[in-house]
């Protein structure tokens, strides 16, 4: 396939520490799509848990870091299977706004990163991935990506695209899962009522699969349901794996060539 674009891959910690087969589907999905994929190895966290724990000075470090890493690499685009982390990448801007160095790195940085179902959808076009995958399953929105990225449409519309998969509504989409990084070590009680409001209404879903662009969230979710007896049947996705799953590429739609009007990203005024 031709290729369009340079692409940085930015892995993020939790992926690439303990859920790799993310990231390696991320890479097969964007190389599928003719995108050339570029991994800067000095890239480490984007410094959201320390920032949001109230050390702003002590996480200019890593900030530094991770700004010279992305774009160590001349690429089109800088994409990351991650919500809450690609959102903390584009806060970069207003971090730095003051800053001599790092202002205009911080916004070239906000200006080419996306998060992976954004990118596909918004900045390739495509509205059909070609996977396959014949189960039931819902979907969970994640917070950040939802209220700091204004994302709400484009996974609904990939997963839309799945051939066999049957979508069913989550109860409470809107509410957090209970996760927020370091919230659920401060405050685990509040943690663990939260997780458990989300766990029930997965499971009233009776789906087999859980669906999220936030592998944070589900790991919180997939947890809690595991330590419970009810959910022994839910498996756990991430939307990667779902959209790279027994994929035929002469399936793959480009918005372009149907009559299908690309929905902003902020939808029609849902939460």
């Amino acid at each position: 396939m031709h290729t369009y674009m340079k692409v940085c891959i930015f892995s993020t910690c939790i992926v690439d520490l303990l859920y790799p087969d993310v990231g390696k589907a991320t890479v097969e999905l964007l190389q599928r799509f003719g995108c050339e994929t570029f991994f800067p190895n000095k890239q480490i966290c984007c410094g959201q848990p320390t920032y949001n724990s109230g050390y702003d000075k002590e996480t200019m470090a890593t900030f530094k870091n991770q700004l010279d890493a992305l774009l160590s690499i001349d690429a089109d685009y800088i994409v990351g299977p991650t919500g809450s982390c690609v959102a903390m990448l584009h806060e970069y801007k207003d971090i730095f706004k003051d800053d001599p160095e790092y202002a205009k790195k911080a916004q070239v940085l906000y200006d080419k990163s996306f998060e992976l179902t954004q990118f596909i959808y918004r900045v390739l076009g495509i509205l059909d991935c070609g996977a396959e995958l014949d189960d039931t399953a819902t979907f969970h929105r994640s917070c950040h990506m939802t209220r700091l990225l204004g994302e709400r449409t484009a996974p609904i519309v990939l997963l839309e695209h799945v051939k066999g998969l049957q979508l069913i509504p989550l109860h409470n989409i809107q509410l957090c899962c209970g996760f927020g990084g370091t919230f659920s070590v401060k405050e685990p009680l509040i943690s663990e009522a939260m997780v458990d409001d989300k766990a029930d209404n997965v499971l009233k879903t009776k789906a087999h699969v859980l669906i999220a662009c936030e592998q944070t969230c589900l790991m919180n979710i997939g947890g809690r349901i595991n330590r419970r007896h009810d959910g022994s049947h839910i498996k756990i996705m991430h939307i990667a794996e779902v959209l790279n799953h027994n994929v035929d590429p002469s399936r793959i739609t480009y918005v372009k060539d149907t009559d299908h009007v690309m929905v902003p990203a902020n939808g029609n005024g849902v939460f």
